[in-house]
């Protein structure tokens, strides 16, 4: 009888050491995964704000040569709004096939890699 109970204990050990080992594997896992995504995130936030810098530096631009062509610098930076009003009011309408379903895939295709 007490092969049999050392068996027994034997057993519950090796699951009490698998039970340990897969919860510490599940958080590395899980650091991992949020290590990652956050990474893309944060790189994508630096590669927007270069972009965002350039796309200001040209509208800047844009808008001064529009105005000396009108003769009104002003005028230039309104039509230039108007675009922008215009691109904003159609992103807004179509802001969840463009925007929050394509960031969502990639949130969980790289959550679940």
């Amino acid at each position: 009888m007490s092969d049999h109970a050392t068996a027994i204990e034997t057993l519950f050990g090796k699951a009490e050491d698998f039970g340990k080992t897969s919860m510490e594997l599940f958080k590395l896992q899980a650091i991992d995964k949020s290590a990652e995504v956050l990474s893309v995130l944060a790189t994508k936030f630096v590669i927007t704000i270069v972009v965002a810098s350039f796309i200001l530096s040209i509208n800047i631009g844009l808008a001064l040569w529009i105005g000396e062509l009108l003769g009104r610098v002003y005028y230039g930076f309104f039509i230039v709004a108007g675009f922008y009003a215009l691109i904003a009011i159609v992103v807004h309408i179509f802001r969840k096939p463009w925007i929050k379903d394509p960031v969502s895939t990639t949130i969980i295709r790289k959550m679940m890699r």
